[in-house]
């Protein structure tokens, strides 16, 4: 069994942009489905994976075949589990079935909501969908571990493609992972923008829920550079 490992990740700091960010960048591909492209993002370097437990999207994953590929993984790579206006009751519930390290709140979820999220061992993520700056200014409304600012579509919840003015995060002062339309070409482009971590979901798939190992791997050769 996949041991229930917390860690916490010391990195150095460096001012760039004038603000604090990590000095290594995370990486979190999300969208995964099945055991070969959660292990194939392993391998090249991934340090976050994405299970996606909101059951009216194409990438959605069941708890209990979630568990059987996290048992196969090993445990320095964190899972995150990404909910849409879920129950406080059901995110504790797969957040100790899945050992997760991570709760992606990518709904409509309000502060108070994301204050009364309890799931032992992991930080919370409160997922913003950006159209202006405004959106942006929402992230001071919450208290969670990490904000994470993602294209808006009225469509959807994440993983559509869309992108944003990146440089509109780059006074949030908290630990803020990126997403909406980052691929192996713009990936570096993102990082650079100065955030604690980058979100890749459609950017590296052939179609929703399975990944291209290709370009997964021109991601990472990418921005290697960017993570030493």
């Amino acid at each position: 069994m996949r041991l229930l490992k917390y860690r916490i990740r010391n990195s150095k700091l460096k001012t760039q942009n004038s603000k604090l960010i990590m000095s290594i960048v995370k990486v979190k591909i999300c969208g995964i489905t099945n055991l070969a492209d959660a292990a194939a993002a392993v391998d090249m370097g991934a340090d976050l994976l994405g299970f996606n437990f909101y059951p009216k999207s194409k990438r959605y994953i069941t708890p209990a075949e979630t568990a059987v590929i996290i048992d196969k993984l090993p445990t320095f790579v964190d899972i995150a589990g990404l909910f849409v206006n879920a129950t406080t009751e059901y995110i504790q519930e797969v957040g100790e079935q899945c050992f997760l390290n991570w709760v992606q709140l990518h709904g409509d979820e309000t502060p108070d909501f994301c204050d009364s999220v309890f799931c032992p061992g992991a930080k919370i993520i409160k997922a913003i969908r950006v159209r202006t700056a405004k959106d942006i200014d929402k992230a001071g409304q919450y208290y969670t571990d990490a904000v994470l600012f993602d294209g808006y579509d009225p469509q959807s919840y994440g993983g559509t493609g869309k992108t944003f003015d990146w440089d509109m995060v780059s006074q949030v002062d908290k630990r803020v992972f990126l997403a909406g339309g980052i691929t192996p070409q713009n990936a570096a482009q993102a990082i650079e923008v100065g955030v604690y971590g980058i979100d890749i979901c459609s950017g590296v798939e052939k179609e929703p829920g399975k990944k291209d190992h290709e370009k997964m791997k021109l991601l990472f050769e990418n921005i290697k550079h960017l993570r030493v």
